[in-house]
């Protein structure tokens, strides 16, 4: 089977909606969860925090270097993703 990935991306300056708008959108994507898995295409799914608390590590040489902030620069950021499998 393939794996396809999906992805949750918005721009960087994303705010959070209400707490009745995330509401909505959880009981959503817990319903596409739930037909995703029901189906038998469910391998993996995960949100991100977002780009604010990033940290990029690094390894050069056996040595560990840390620094904050997102390793690419644009105007998006994934927020989320999905991996599925799905037969052709």
């Amino acid at each position: 089977m393939t794996q396809y990935l999906l992805s949750v991306w918005h721009d960087g300056d994303f705010e959070m909606p209400d707490p009745e708008v995330m509401q909505k959108v959880f009981a959503q994507v817990d319903a596409f969860n739930a037909e995703v898995q029901a189906a038998g295409a469910w391998v993996f799914a995960g949100g991100l925090h977002p780009r604010s608390s990033a940290t990029v590590v690094r390894v050069k040489d056996g040595e560990v270097s840390m620094t904050d902030g997102p390793y690419a620069e644009s105007k998006e950021q994934i927020g989320g993703f999905w991996v599925i499998a799905a037969s052709r």
